[in-house]
């Protein structure tokens, strides 16, 4: 029996985990709330300041890290920032192991939940995700499926506030070119959740915006914090004004190659170029979360020039895992930050 991923991002629907302590899953962004990622964002300013003093934070406990879908950044930052923290790390393969074929979803979680003390997924499937955290009694992470990437937008907001200075309602965020993808669900999410403006500029039609299901998720959100998230069908629009051009891959993993000529002329009007750069704030950054393809969805001069800040987005990858692992572990002690 499935439950619903929105029972996990309400933080009033209180399940326990085998400690008997509040058991959380970060599945979205919008799995936490806007003051808990701040306090993440702060406990990673400070792991990343004073590495040491949280060298046994996680001593003696593991994460299993499922991969069905490759990885570079996030499973060498998983495993060094388990390593870090005193803990260690699982890298565990989909080929060749039973899950999902041979093993249940529920048998995997439940006996994965007696060994390990974080379950984290990287996944084609959201069911999956959902699935794994409907029946752990740890907590999972969403390492990206297709319905979020929220590992990485959190650590973004590590980078936007250190290249900006701050992170509040007074920034515009703009994302170009495919709209139906789980990096921009969950920057949507987040612009929603801190009352961002947020121009996501796409090519119109239901293969390339955003579904249904997120767009509704962001109204709601949106309601409280009056975030301003909109779609748009003018890269030049939503350039204008802009602190963050923010740009993703056109070919996300799993799309088919033959599509990619196809494809490729949809989004080429929202290729992030010097042109679009200079629209922007001067003070504006850009950001792509990798890998990148020079040439498709930025130009090179863009993505190798000096308003990227594409290293720093990935180095912060290390320290708010870090940061999620120990929130979620109930593992931090903030009264000493």
């Amino acid at each position: 029996h499935m439950i619903h991923s929105d029972t996990h991002s309400s933080p009033t629907v209180s399940v326990k985990d085998r400690h008997g302590r509040e058991l959380r899953h970060l599945l979205k962004v919008s799995s936490f709330t806007a003051s808990e990622i701040t306090s993440i964002i702060n406990v990673a300013t400070d792991i990343k300041a004073n590495k040491e003093k949280y060298s046994t934070a996680f001593k003696n406990k593991s994460i299993l890290l499922f991969f069905a879908k490759p990885s570079l950044r996030t499973r060498v930052s998983f495993e060094v920032g388990a390593t870090q923290l005193g803990g260690h790390a699982i890298y565990y393969p989909h080929e060749g192991s039973p899950f999902g074929a041979k093993e249940g979803i529920r048998d995997t979680a439940q006996c994965l939940s007696r060994f390990v003390d974080v379950i984290a997924a990287r996944v084609h499937s959201r069911t999956i995700v959902e699935g794994l955290a409907a029946n752990a009694n740890v907590p999972v992470i969403n390492m990206l499926d297709d319905f979020g990437h929220p590992c990485q937008i959190i650590s973004d907001v590590l980078t936007i506030k250190e290249k900006l200075g701050k992170f509040d309602n007074t920034l515009k965020l703009s994302f170009f070119g495919d709209g139906k993808n789980n990096v921009t669900y969950c920057l949507m999410r987040l612009a929603a959740l801190f009352g961002l403006t947020m121009d996501v500029a796409c090519p119109s039609g239901e293969d390339y915006e955003p579904e249904l299901e997120v767009i509704e998720e962001i109204k709601e959100l949106s309601k409280s914090t009056n975030a301003k998230v909109r779609i748009v069908h003018d890269a030049t629009v939503a350039a204008k004004d802009a602190d963050i051009l923010y740009t993703d891959s056109w070919m996300s993993y799993g799309i088919d190659k033959k599509l990619e000529e196809d494809r490729k002329n949809h989004f080429l009007s929202y290729q992030v170029t010097s042109h679009l750069m200079s629209i922007a704030k001067p003070t504006a950054i850009f950001m792509n979360c990798l890998p990148a393809s020079r040439g498709m969805e930025q130009t090179a001069e863009v993505i190798d020039g000096p308003k990227s800040v594409i290293y720093d987005q990935a180095e912060n990858r290390l320290h708010v895992q870090k940061a999620i692992i120990l929130f979620l572990t109930h593992s931090l002690n903030t009264s000493n930050l």
